[in-house]
């Protein structure tokens, strides 16, 4: 039976060449490339395993993303994101019951609380950092956060 790393080195193999179709049989371990579909299939009488070609797969993502991306860049130059501090959960209100902090549409300064953003128990409140207009609420309450990660679009 192959390894992953003989797996690997077939997958480069194969992409490097002109061959379009590559078919390996032994033992009842099955190994079929093709390079116009973008990806392997590694099969056993039981278990069955897809190993996706990292280079032609990633290209078209990559690229794909890219232009995705590019018209939502150009519409949030105007706004300002209000980040997390932190890592944590972030809450829309103060508690379950309550109602949220902000909503789109409210008008906040920079001194307004918009969330809170829990981290090991500890409740932060995140301010506003400027004067204008919810826009957006980009998070979901109860969510994990990541440092730097976009909350809210202001229109300043």
């Amino acid at each position: 039976m192959l390894n992953i790393s003989e797996v690997k080195e077939l997958i480069k193999l194969i992409d490097d060449s002109t061959i379009s179709n590559f078919l390996y049989e032994q033992d009842g371990v099955k190994v079929e490339i093709k390079k116009n579909v973008g990806e392997a299939v590694v099969s056993a009488p039981v278990i069955t395993k897809t190993i996706q070609q990292q280079e032609a797969s990633t290209k078209e993502v990559a690229v794909e993303s890219v232009v995705a991306d590019t018209p939502a860049k150009s519409i949030d130059e105007n706004l300002h994101k209000i980040t997390s501090p932190m890592v944590g959960t972030f809450y829309q209100s103060a508690s379950p019951d309550a109602d949220a902090f902000v909503k789109v549409g409210d008008k906040v300064t920079k001194d307004s609380v918009v969330c809170i953003v829990e981290a090991m128990k500890l409740f932060n409140e995140i301010t506003a950092e400027v004067d204008g207009e919810i826009v957006e609420i980009l998070v979901k309450d109860g969510e994990l956060v990541e440092y730097g990660e976009p909350l809210f679009l202001v229109k300043a």
